[in-house]
């Protein structure tokens, strides 16, 4: 699926509050990551973020 600029950001930075909560990150972590931000980035990039976006039809 295709994302917005805005549906990525708001998927990112919930993710991002998550993590830095103390959720359990989903991927394997290089080691010089540690920015809630950048792991929520990594974890969008692999397709690993279990949240969905529902769009409204007009």
């Amino acid at each position: 699926m295709t994302y917005t600029r805005f549906e990525k950001a708001r998927i990112v930075g919930a993710r991002a509050l998550q993590i830095s909560m103390g959720a359990p990150t989903l991927i394997k972590l290089p080691k010089d990551v540690i920015s809630p931000i950048d792991i929520a980035m990594l974890e969008f990039k692999e397709d690993a973020i279990p949240i969905t976006v529902k769009r409204v039809q007009d």
